[in-house]
């Protein structure tokens, strides 16, 4: 037993300089990710087409509420001297719109936080193509994102990856 102990210590003895040796010729490097997400051209660009796409049934969705308003104030300035019937026949309609609003109001918001997913998704892969692309061309065999305490400006590539989103953006 003490054999196989000192054969594993005098193992463990050659090799770890050859050890400290391999991590110093590691080269690491960093990004921050929110940076990129947030100012890479292609989220600028997912944020406007959402806009585009979502531009239309958001005006419905005002002018639902203004005829909501508009219904509101007749009830409130003409209810008392209307028949019971058209008082009735006003508040059954009033409370269809009411119910219709709040349901295309949660389609809109499902609807649109599904897209934002989807493009999040999409520049997520693209900023992950191109930190690859950036750690590759410029050696780098290991770079951490989130988490990161503390990185040098030697060892940061987020501008790098930025400008290589950039020129795709193009």
């Amino acid at each position: 037993m003490r054999l196989v102990q000192r054969l594993a210590l005098m193992t463990v003895a050659l090799c770890a300089p050859l050890m400290v040796q391999a991590a110093a010729d590691v080269k690491i490097g960093f990004v921050n990710s929110s940076v990129l997400l947030e100012q890479a051209p292609q989220a600028e660009q997912a944020k406007q087409k959402l806009e585009k796409e979502f531009s239309s049934r958001e005006a419905e969705l005002r002018q639902l509420r203004q005829e909501i308003q508009t219904l509101e104030g007749r009830l409130n300035r003409e209810g008392v001297t209307m028949s019971d019937s058209d008082r009735s026949e006003l508040e059954r309609e009033l409370n269809r719109k009411l119910r219709d609003l709040q349901r295309q109001q949660s389609n809109f918001r499902d609807d649109l936080n599904l897209r934002k997913n989807e493009e999040l998704g999409k520049l997520q892969r693209l900023v992950l193509e191109a930190i690859r692309e950036v750690a590759r061309e410029k050696g780098y065999d290991l770079v951490l994102s989130e988490g990161v305490v503390y990185s040098a400006e030697r060892v940061e590539l987020t501008k790098d990856v930025l400008s290589r989103l950039e020129q795709k953006g193009r």
